[in-house]
């Protein structure tokens, strides 16, 4: 049998020059149909690895070739993922991404991309989460998703369709983003003082809070719902993280908290806000995903 000849070095330089420019978008698509920063790194990776054994001199498109292959692994993966968090204690959270060092994290627009949003595409089946990325986020045509995904067009359609009316069925209306930004720097204030009163004050009477912690000794293993239990588990903060410094950061596109504790992040806060109030609190305690999120800030400057 013959063996492919090692790659000579302008040849290998050039194949990574291409990968690179284009490593934002497919770490973009891994990372929206995974909701994890570890596992959509390990595509990317893995899809660098193919692209250095591929017959690149056949690849007519080297972007379609490798967000095909980038498609294709991260639906791979997430079916193994779902396996892997039947195990996992109390709610699970996807893991927050830094963009403040790419807004888009490689897309033309931030579908998508809050940690909410994310949630709810976890309920879609890795198929259908996969057909709504490729077309929300990243505005792929209808052809060029169905060849990634090995289906008609005609599928493909229904599938991306399918999948925005669940969205849009657990999504609730968003407020503009002064408003959004208002509210949550008033929760920041009343978070960093412990004022159960002033936190009630930005809440919506329904409000819902999730504490991502897997196990974490102290840690809501259930949803809290209710302004009044919500504003005294916040205050806890101050409590359960003694001396931690309160700062806003931005996460998926919006501002967040983070809470600093002897130089680690311990905590970071996402919220939704509507109409009446901030309606949800997504609290990432996991020590593995507050790291995933430090190191998010740096994929841009790592090279394959």
């Amino acid at each position: 049998m013959e063996q492919r000849r090692p790659l000579s070095d302008d040849a290998l330089d050039a194949a990574a020059d291409a990968f690179q420019r284009l490593r934002p978008r497919l770490f973009g698509i891994a990372y929206r149909i995974l909701g994890s920063v570890s596992d959509a790194e390990d595509v990317v990776q893995d899809v660098w690895v193919r692209w250095q054994d591929a017959d690149r001199g056949a690849v007519l498109d080297q972007g379609a070739f490798l967000a095909k292959v980038t498609t294709r692994l991260a639906i791979n993966v997430s079916r193994s993922a779902r396996t892997r968090r039947e195990t996992y204690v109390g709610p699970w959270l996807p893991e927050p991404v830094d963009t403040g060092v790419d807004p888009q994290v490689g897309a033309e627009r931030g579908e998508a991309l809050e940690l909410a949003v994310l949630l709810v595409l976890q309920r879609l089946n890795p198929v259908e989460r996969a057909a709504y990325v490729l077309r929300e986020a990243f505005d792929y045509a209808y052809e060029e998703i169905a060849a990634m995904l090995e289906l008609s067009q005609a599928n493909t359609r229904q599938i991306v369709s399918r999948a925005r009316r669940r969205l849009s069925a657990e999504r609730r209306e968003p407020v503009d983003s002064a408003q959004h930004r208002r509210l949550f720097d008033a929760f920041v204030a009343a978070a960093r003082q412990g004022d159960v009163a002033a936190l009630e004050s930005v809440l919506s009477a329904d409000v819902v809070a999730y504490a991502d912690g897997n196990g974490m000794r102290g840690v809501a293993r259930v949803a809290l719902v209710g302004p009044a239990r919500v504003a005294r588990v916040t205050a806890f903060a101050h409590t359960f993280f003694p001396g931690a410094e309160y700062g806003v950061v931005e996460a998926n596109g919006q501002p967040s908290l983070l809470l600093v504790q002897d130089g680690a992040a311990v905590a970071l806060v996402n919220a939704t806000v509507g109409p009446d109030g901030i309606d949800g609190l997504y609290w990432v305690l996991t020590p593995e995903k507050l790291r995933a999120y430090e190191r998010s800030a740096r994929r841009l400057a790592d090279r394959p």
